[in-house]
């Protein structure tokens, strides 16, 4: 591992925590003795099978702003987005399966939205249903609150 600070070749590790989706080191340069921080984080490569049965590979980029958009003027920290796009993918990685149909991992969106925010929930629900009458939106909230 090179130092981001001064190039340098050589660096120790301080300390390593492990959570269920990476390993956090605390290094700290031979040289210069400036401490940084790294991620380990396995990757296997997830494909997404669109509604038009198109590919493409699984983007938690995409999921983020999905959930911002939705969260939009919500009481919802960025640290409980986070966790919810680290679930979502975590869930989605945990199926077993190299493909999985985006309508699966809106679901799971929909399940972490429930859990934290009932409007934000309905605003990415009506997306990913395509609400396409107000009587779906109504059917929607009503079982909202049954």
């Amino acid at each position: 591992m090179h130092c981001p600070f001064c190039s340098f070749q050589d660096t120790k590790v301080i300390d390593s925590r492990v959570n269920e989706l990476e390993v956090r080191r605390r290094r700290e340069c031979e040289k210069c003795t400036r401490r940084f921080t790294t991620y380990e984080k396995a990757e296997l490569e997830l494909i997404v099978i669109k509604k038009d049965n198109s590919k493409e590979q699984f983007d938690h980029d995409k999921i983020r702003n999905g959930i911002i958009k939705a969260c939009h003027k919500r009481p919802i920290l960025a640290e409980h987005i986070e966790l919810m796009v680290a679930r979502i993918e975590q869930k989605a990685r945990r199926s077993g399966k190299w493909e999985i149909k985006s309508d699966i991992i809106g679901r799971l969106v929909m399940k972490e939205l429930m859990k934290v925010d009932k409007v934000a929930y309905l605003r990415y629900a009506s997306v990913c249903k395509s609400f396409d009458d107000a009587q779906l939106f109504k059917k929607e909230l009503a079982m909202l609150y049954d």
